[in-house]
């Protein structure tokens, strides 16, 4: 009976294993699901800078793509998930990472999403501690919606904000060369 129970729990914990993928010494699920769209994950990488790991990301997609332009474009629900794993990270370094990140995504021309991304820096003015996992979520005809440790920050709508935010990590000046190709799945 013993090895029975054993046997059970063994493959119970292996199943619960394979449902995740551990990146920058985190675990980020394979699969989530927004407003009843289930997302897998296309490729998952760590943020770094001065060999400092920063941040593990994951991009969702509902379908795998290598394609960066056609992800920024698609007009398809998907999500980037951010779990902090350095203290080195506060609200302010966040805020300059997401300004210099729109700055790239966008070549500088940021005046016509200036509400939007100053919205979208509203939801890092809280503390930023070691764990904080923010998931920023696109689904269509709602916008895109930012989550901090599963609690909803607020939706901004807009395919033109949709695209110069997902510029951020795939665009062709993203915030991590590496990073931008471990969440294309390269």
């Amino acid at each position: 009976m013993k090895t029975l129970v054993f046997t059970i729990v063994a493959f119970m914990s292996i199943g619960f294993v394979s449902a995740q993928t551990e990146v920058g010494g985190v675990n980020l699920p394979n699969t989530e699901t927004y407003q009843s769209h289930t997302l897998n994950l296309n490729g998952a990488g760590v943020r770094e800078k001065l060999w400092i790991d920063l941040y593990a990301g994951g991009l969702y997609l509902s379908k795998k793509s290598s394609n960066a332009s056609e992800i920024i474009s698609a007009n398809q629900p998907m999500s980037i998930k951010l779990h902090i794993v350095s203290k080195l990270i506060t609200s302010e370094k966040m805020m300059d990472a997401v300004n210099e990140g729109f700055e790239n995504s966008t070549n500088g021309n940021t005046k016509p999403l200036s509400s939007k991304i100053k919205k979208f820096q509203d939801f890092f003015m809280e503390d930023i501690k070691k764990n904080d996992v923010f998931d920023i979520v696109f689904i269509p005809d709602t916008g895109v919606s930012v989550y901090k440790n599963d609690k909803e920050l607020g939706t901004i709508d807009g395919m033109d904000f949709k695209k110069a935010l997902f510029g951020i990590w795939l665009s062709n000046k993203p915030a991590d060369d590496d990073l931008k190709e471990a969440m294309l799945g390269k």
